[in-house]
C-alpha cells in the first residue's frame, strides 16, 4: 500500500525563499504548497489542512503570529505542526510565537539542511506521540511505563519531577518549551513554584545523565538536543 506523502504549506512573501524551501522539501519527499501573505496562508490552510505549516513572521496582510493564532483557535488546526521563520533576533518575537502555539522556529538566513532536519524531527516526534512508548534519542532511552532512564545502557536514577521534566522535553526534541509551559505541565497551576525551581531540576538532570542534552534558550526556556 502506497504511503501518502506529508503535506506542507509554506507562507512567505519572498519568492526566492519559497522556491528554495519548496525545492528542498520536495526533494525530501514532501508534498509542498505555498502562500505569499497571511490571508492566503489561512485560506490555503483551510483548503488543504496540511500536516505542517511554515509561517514567515513578517508577512503582508497578516503576520505569521496572527495566522498561527487564528488557526490554533480552530479545532481542525489544534494539532497541526507549525514552524515560524523569523529574521527577528529579539527574544520577544520568539516568545510571542511560541506562546501563540508554534512548535518550533527557524531563524533567517535559512539553512535548507537545518530546516529539513527540523521538519523531519517534528514528524518523527508526531509518530512517537503515544506517551506510553519509550523515547530513544541518541544514547538516551526514556521509558515512561517503567519510569526508567538509561544512558549508554546504564540506568540513571531520577526523582519523579526530574523524570517528568526530562520526558516532557524529550517528547518534542528541538522544540523550545517556555518556562510557564514547563511549570504548568510538571508542577500544575495549583502549585506555586518559581523559575529557580526549573533551573535546579534541569541542573540535576544534566548532572545525573552526565551529558549536556538540555539546552538553555536564554530568556525563553529549555529544549532537548542530542
Amino acid at each position: 500500500m502506497e504511503v501518502k506523502p506529508k503535506q506542507i504549506l509554506i507562507a512567505d512573501d519572498e519568492q526566492d525563499i519559497l522556491e528554495i524551501i519548496s525545492y528542498n522539501l520536495i526533494k525530501e519527499g514532501y508534498e509542498v504548497y505555498t502562500a505569499k501573505d497571511g490571508n492566503e496562508a489561512i485560506e490555503r490552510a483551510r483548503q488543504l489542512h496540511p500536516d505542517l505549516i511554515i509561517l514567515d513572521i513578517m508577512m503582508p496582510k497578516k503576520t505569521g503570529v496572527e495566522v498561527c493564532a487564528i488557526l490554533r483557535s480552530q479545532p481542525l488546526f489544534q494539532d497541526t505542526l507549525i514552524i515560524f521563520l523569523t529574521a527577528l533576533s529579539d527574544e520577544t518575537s520568539h516568545i510571542k510565537g511560541l506562546e501563540t502555539g508554534a512548535d518550533d522556529y527557524v531563524s533567517k538566513p535559512i539553512s535548507p539542511k537545518v530546516l529539513v532536519s527540523r521538519v523531519n524531527a517534528l514528524f518523527r516526534r508526531l509518530n512517537n506521540k503515544d506517551s506510553g512508548k519509550a523515547i530513544s534519542l541518541g544514547n538516551v532511552i526514556i521509558d515512561p511505563v517503567k519510569f526508567l532512564v538509561t544512558v549508554d545502557d546504564k540506568e540513571v536514577v531520577l526523582a519523579k519531577k526530574e523524570f517528568e521534566l526530562l520526558h516532557l522535553l524529550a517528547s518534542r526534541p528541538g522544540r523550545v518549551f517556555l518556562r510557564n509551559e514547563i511549570l504548568s505541565q510538571i508542577w500544575g497551576n495549583d502549585v506555586i513554584v518559581g523559575d529557580r525551581t526549573i533551573d535546579v531540576h534541569v541542573r540535576k538532570v544534566r548532572q545525573k545523565l552526565g551529558i549536556d542534552c538540555i539546552t538553555t534558550v536564554k530568556g525563553v526556556g529549555y529544549k532537548f538536543d542530542v
